[in-house]
């Protein structure tokens, strides 16, 4: 076997730092979509690839605020809240 560093040993950090924040940047990209299709509703959709009506956009983009709401709030459970007592035993 080839015994190759590991990123954390060659870059001295671990990437878990830049993936914390990743994770947030994702959760907002899927609520600005679904802001910027609620927002769009009204206007008329031109040349795109899928047509969409009003009826259809504004439920996709509930769907993306939803999803990105929930990818926010796990991500900022798993990388940014507190480690307590009770979580270390698990």
């Amino acid at each position: 076997m080839l015994n190759l560093p590991t990123t954390e040993e060659r870059l001295g950090k671990s990437p878990q730092r830049l993936v914390r924040y990743f994770v947030l940047l994702m959760a907002s990209i899927y609520m600005g979509l679904g802001v910027w299709l609620w927002w769009s509703a009204n206007s008329p959709s031109v040349g795109g690839l899928v047509q969409l009506g009003p009826i259809t956009r504004r439920i996709l983009g509930s769907v993306f605020i939803l999803y990105g709401l929930v990818r926010f709030g796990r991500g900022y459970q798993a990388h940014f809240r507190k480690k307590t007592i009770s979580d270390d035993n698990d």
